[in-house]
């Protein structure tokens, strides 16, 4: 009987020191994971201004068929803490068009985790082709995140041409007025946006299945075999060497 009431008073004792570690545990959990995305955001920023020069535009091409979702909400998070103001997200297929809502809920939970309470201060739009789907306000940093497909590509660039021919036949317009400004004004893909700076691929298929022929004559491209479970080094290492590429413009 007293063998009995000691092993009970033992489990008991132990079951309240596990109870107490445990919320002891959570109570730090959460400041010490706060300092953690903190110390990451500020990180980011340093490197950022390390850079020899930063992509105003860059654009995610993706040429795999398995779509990591949270991998490519990463790569935006860090786009935006790093300072750029344009991101283009492309398939050829538009599935991540489609999928819009769950890319937007990863990047949600990515912006929360990483930028901690300075998230608010980032105002980021996602778009899909002309049109905006969802949009985080903020108050200090805008990013504008496009979706596009195949039909932004090769399909923009011939209804662009097709308006121009229309407008010369109805006399609105001479041949010799077309020129690369009055061209850009007619895409509708990447209407405000700046030509794209850099692209990072990824897959192994040599090719970037139509994305933005127009809007790349002066892009520097960099592939990577997937974007699964891409590490931030491995994001950085690709901007550190498109700042060390020295661009001659054909010269």
């Amino acid at each position: 009987m007293i063998l009995h009431q000691v092993l009970l008073y033992l489990v008991h004792t132990f079951s309240a020191i596990r109870t107490w570690l445990a919320s002891l545990y959570h109570g730090l959990k959460k400041p010490l994971s706060f300092k953690h995305r903190k110390r990451n955001v500020h990180r980011i920023k340093s490197d950022s201004k390390a850079l020899s020069k930063l992509p105003m535009h860059v654009g995610l091409v993706v040429v795999e068929d398995d779509f990591r979702y949270g991998d490519l909400a990463s790569l935006v998070v860090w786009c935006a803490a790093m300072g750029i103001s344009y991101i283009s997200l492309y398939d050829s297929q538009g599935i991540l068009k489609r999928n819009n809502t769950s890319l937007w809920q990863e990047i949600m939970k990515q912006q929360q985790e990483l930028l901690g309470e300075e998230s608010n201060k980032y105002n980021i739009e996602l778009v899909r082709g002309n049109r905006t789907a969802t949009q985080l306000t903020g108050q200090k940093y805008s990013v504008e995140v496009r979706l596009l497909s195949s039909e932004d590509g090769r399909t923009d660039l011939l209804h662009a041409a097709q308006r121009w021919c229309q407008a010369v036949e109805a006399k609105r317009k001479k041949v010799g007025d077309l020129d690369p400004t009055a061209l850009e004004g007619l895409l509708q893909a990447t209407r405000g946006a700046p030509d794209v700076d850099l692209v990072l691929k990824f897959g192994t298929v040599d090719s970037l299945l139509g994305f933005l022929p127009w809007q790349i004559r002066l892009t520097e491209i960099l592939s990577m075999p997937t974007h699964h479970s891409i590490d931030y080094q491995t994001f950085l290492l690709a901007l550190q060497s498109f700042g060390n590429i020295e661009q001659r413009f054909g010269k």
